[in-house]
């Protein structure tokens, strides 16, 4: 996996880069989110982002879990919800009840925005086709609800992408309307109790509609422009924003003045708004030189000017320090999700005698990639902060009960829901393209264990696998990766495989989404990326045969700190060389490229040398992201005999003999048209082509089918792209390996793939089971991990990121 891996760069620059990369996300997984038929809940789910929007109404609280994340490039996970909480007798928040709508299914975004006030509540759907919004109002146990349109609504309007009520009122924003100028359409309650449309709040443009807040008589109304929401008119100033101040009368609701920001610069001024007693606040997340600010606005004889400007007591450039807003009796919460690179914080404000806001509290900070502080709420005696990105997006909430000296912190709130269930016991058959709710063809189900039954807590994702054979009982084990530790997983009786325990992540390290693994001697080797002093863990998998008791938590037989963090390591068995890749954070990086480690002592693993080929590598460092070394006996004979290494280098397959571990030697280069990431591959066992996966070209719309890339290396000096093979999805790929005449690929949302290759430069899908349920197979990250095919028994063990372990068996050719 490739889009998240660190980076350096000076502060103003990351801040430039953030924003980039933030709104780029938001495009490019709100692009897959066109108007889709319902699918229930299902045992297999991706990120939830629980957390994405807060709204509080005296002892009940509502939190929006879109099961669409738009801060990453996730394909859409589940229908979206409202979990409901209720303050009990002890004072601690409890959750109550789920609000769900059948006709908001997957990809809606339902939840994506949530209001509450005197008893009504109401809910977004901005991609429930050109967007809806739900209201309720009535008793915990029986709410009723009403479904809101709007009758000028035109595709792509994102109606419900912003909502607000005061309990008598409702106005939902559609901030994509008219080309992305943006409109607001206020509700009004009719006799019968109905809501019905009353008339259309209309600004200036700039995507006008994309937060809304009332409160008093009064309503604001952000438009914070194209920077971050889309295309924008020629003549208005690029990425300032603005707000638009509305006051309810006899008729409706009438303009009572325009809130620019106070320089026309970069701000994104209305990207969040608020009211609090007759003042406006809005968030401004690039102002003052991408730090960012609150803006608080008064009226004084009929005239909104500016009354103060909010900004933590350490200005963080790049921290998106006011898109997360919420305004109370007392308080001003403010939320920078990109606080502490990407960890995210909230702020607590009050006013002073002097009239000027002053910070009294931070909440946080949160975690990485938790984008704590996107949302906030607050209360008489509670704050509440959002961060939908927690616990690998399936996100959280974070309580804090006012105190004397400012906010305490009371803990944190999840959904409540059924856990995923196991299948073992028997081995379940592909029938009419489909076994228990996954898409397959030709691929059975032996057994499939969840994340939680490999040991993995609440929103634990599964990465990298591999096998192992014991060589004195012929036992086959899976070694699984999860972002904090390493599974074992016994499939002895592969319909019912048994999680024997788990290796935890070195000392001096940090969970991590990339943990990767391979086998050499009886030995399991294990590296991590982007966490910290990790280094090599190395573990005696014999240990596995005496388990009495699982689930154990093992220890680490050896250590190797000649690198921390590593992206990935791979070993050729026959020399008994690792090469770790992607090396970063400490240790000797060898530029990110080949550091190789002689195992042929497995537990006292020895740095055996370097090898960079500086012409490769998106930082011209020769970075590898993933490799195969291997003994070449090829159809070469120049080379045949030697250690080979092929590099899947960002930008460029590289091809060096490494068997002088002292003097390696770069033999070619390689690049190929609408390059994204050259991610991964492998070589036929021939050693005559190999195939190489891109992980970037789907989701950068380059290529328009999942592209698999075949290499005629018979001339080892000369490598020849002879084939892009194109599949039957537009799923993102990522690990493939080759056994034979098939080519075995994980490729995210799609799942496992099959394709022969008896004729390789001309593959053929042959059998997939689609490890994701009910989700579409579109590009981004989720799913389908890696694969391992190599037991001799014949099964197939694949990791999937939120779903966990699956063994499966491919049906042999049918006989015509």
């Amino acid at each position: 996996m490739t889009l998240a891996r660190p980076r350096t760069a000076g502060s103003i620059s990351c801040a430039a880069a953030a924003l980039a990369a933030l709104a780029a996300l938001s495009a490019a997984a709100e692009a897959q989110t066109a108007a889709r038929p319902f699918h229930a809940p299902s045992a297999s789910a991706p990120p939830a982002a629980f957390g994405i929007s807060i709204a509080v109404d005296g002892g009940r609280l509502f939190v929006g879990r879109p099961g669409v994340v738009n801060l990453f490039p996730m394909p859409l996970g589940r229908p979206g919800s409202v979990h409901v909480f209720e303050l009990d007798g002890s004072g601690a928040w409890a959750w109550s009840e789920r609000l769900a709508e059948e006709t908001a299914g997957l990809g809606a975004g339902y939840g994506s925005a949530v209001a509450a006030s005197g008893g009504v509540v109401v809910v977004g759907a901005p991609q429930e086709g050109s967007g809806t919004a739900y209201a309720y109002a009535g008793t915990a146990e029986a709410p009723a609800s009403q479904r809101l349109e709007w009758s000028g609504a035109q595709p792509g309007a994102r109606f419900g992408a912003a909502v607000a009520t005061d309990g008598t009122a409702i106005l939902v924003g559609a901030p994509g309307a008219d080309d992305g100028a943006g409109a607001v359409v206020w509700f009004e309650r009719a006799e019968n109790g109905e809501w019905t449309e009353a008339g259309v709040l209309e600004g200036a443009g700039d995507a006008f509609g994309s937060s809304v807040a009332i409160d008093g008589g009064l309503a604001v109304v952000g438009a914070p422009g194209a920077s971050f929401f889309g295309p924008q008119p020629p003549e208005a100033t690029p990425g300032a924003g603005s707000a638009r101040v509305f006051r309810r009368g006899d008729g409706g609701w009438t303009a009572a003045g325009d809130l620019p920001p106070p320089a026309a610069a970069p701000a994104l001024l209305g990207s969040a708004v608020a009211l609090a007693d007759g003042v406006v606040f809005a968030g401004a997340p690039l102002a003052n030189q991408f730090v960012g600010a609150v803006y608080a606005f008064a009226e004084t004889d009929g005239e909104w000017t500016l009354a103060g400007t909010i900004q933590p007591s350490v200005p963080e450039p790049g921290s998106m320090f006011g898109i997360g807003l919420a305004a109370g009796p007392a308080d001003v919460l403010v939320g920078a999700p990109l606080a502490k690179g990407q960890v995210g914080e909230g702020f607590a404000f009050r006013r002073n005698e002097a009239g000027e806001w002053t910070e009294t509290a931070t909440f946080g900070p949160g975690g990485q990639f938790y984008f704590y502080g996107m949302a906030l709420a607050v209360g008489e005696e509670f704050a509440f902060v959002g961060a939908p990105g927690a616990a690998f997006f399936e996100g959280a909430g974070f309580v804090f009960r006012r105190s004397a000296d400012g906010w305490e912190a009371q803990g944190e709130i999840v959904e409540e829901g059924e856990e995923t269930a196991a299948l073992t016991g028997r081995e379940r058959e592909c029938e009419d393209g489909a076994v228990e709710g996954f898409g397959c063809s030709e691929v059975d189900l032996v057994a499939f264990l969840p994340v939680g039954a490999l040991g993995g807590e609440r929103g634990m994702i599964a990465n990298d696998l591999w096998g192992w054979t014991d060589p004195q009982t012929g036992r086959e084990y899976a070694v699984v990766g999860r972002a904090d530790a390493t599974a074992f997983v016994d499939l002895g009786d592969p319909a019912n495989p048994v999680y024997l325990g788990e290796l935890p992540l070195a000392e001096g390290g940090t969970t991590s989404l990339w943990r990767d693994v391979k086998v050499y001697s009886d030995h399991a080797f294990i590296v991590a990326d982007n966490a910290g002093a990790h280094g090599m863990q190395v573990f005696d998998l014999t240990q596995l045969r005496d388990v009495d008791s699982p689930p154990v938590v093992f220890e680490q037989t050896a250590h190797y700190d000649g690198i921390h963090s590593a992206h990935n390591v791979v070993i050729n068995e026959e020399t008994g060389f690792a090469y770790a890749v992607g090396s970063s954070g400490g240790g000797e990086t060898c530029g990110g490229g080949l550091h190789m480690i002689d195992l042929r002592d497995p537990a006292n693993p020895a740095f055996a040398g370097c090898f960079a080929d500086a012409s490769t590598g998106n930082a011209n460092t020769g970075y590898s992201h993933d490799a195969q070394c291997i003994d070449y006996q090829g159809p070469d004979e120049e080379h045949r005999g030697r250690e080979i290494c092929f590099g899947a280098n960002e930008n460029a397959l590289s091809v060096a003999d490494v068997t002088d571990k002292e003097n390696p030697v770069a033999l070619a280069t390689a690049s190929y048209p609408n390059i994204g990431y050259v991610h991964q591959g492998w070589i036929t066992d021939d050693h005559s082509y190999f195939y190489v996966n891109d992980e970037l070209d789907e989701l950068g719309g380059s290529v328009s089918k999942t592209r698999t890339l075949v290499w005629d290396v018979r001339d080892l000096d000369d490598p020849v792209l002879v084939k892009e093979h194109f599949g039957e999805s537009t799923s993102s790929d990522h690990n493939l390996y080759v056994r034979g005449d098939f080519m075995y690929q994980a490729n995210y949302t799609s799942g496992l793939r099959i394709l022969d290759i008896s004729n390789p430069e001309e593959p053929e899908e042959v059998g997939y089971f689609d490890t994701v349920s009910g989700s579409p197979d579109g590009p981004g990250f989720a799913g389908a991990w890696s694969v391992y095919p190599y037991f001799e028994s014949g099964i197939l063990i694949v990791s999937s990121m939120k779903e966990g372990l699956f063994v499966l068996r491919k049906r042999p050719p049918r006989v015509s």
